[in-house]
């Protein structure tokens, strides 16, 4: 886990060549696209700024331009792959080490339980739970990568 100091996100963008195939679903100049780490639900995806910035008031204006494409592409992907009904989009960026901006891309199914719907879909990323594999989230990377139309 990253220190006080360092940014994980920047920290993974630094080694983006070697980054496995869920951590690199999408890309382009200004954003990255990836599965949440330590996410018990199959499908949850992050979109990274490629620079370091922390609030969506500081994006450039070529940054901001291509976010609603980036959200509208992933969300058709993830619905093509997993079925979801929605996506949830969401961003808070407060944890430690995690304070890059990131938005949360979050599938809700048809057969969600009603205890995690809405605002209670935080409860897949419990540090205690059971989290999606990485072997799984690399399957579902691929799929999501041919599905995405970016």
């Amino acid at each position: 886990m990253p220190g006080a100091l360092e940014c994980y996100t920047c920290s993974r963008e630094r080694d983006f060549d070697l980054l496995p195939v869920r951590e690199r679903i999408g890309h382009d100049e200004y954003w990255r696209l990836a599965h949440a780490i330590r996410s018990g639900l199959p499908g949850w995806l992050v979109l990274l700024p490629r620079r370091h910035v922390t609030a969506i008031a500081d994006l450039t204006d070529p940054e901001a331009a291509r976010l609603g494409t980036w959200q509208v592409a992933a969300s058709r992907a993830l619905h093509a792959v997993t079925g979801c009904t929605k996506t949830y989009v969401a961003q808070f960026a407060e944890a430690e080490g995690f304070s890059h901006l990131h938005f949360h891309l979050i599938p809700r199914l048809a057969d969600q339980p009603p205890d995690r719907r809405g605002p209670d879909v935080f409860g897949y990323l419990d540090p205690d739970g059971d989290h999606v594999t990485d072997d799984a989230m690399d399957t579902l990377a691929s799929a999501l990568q041919h599905a995405l139309s970016i």
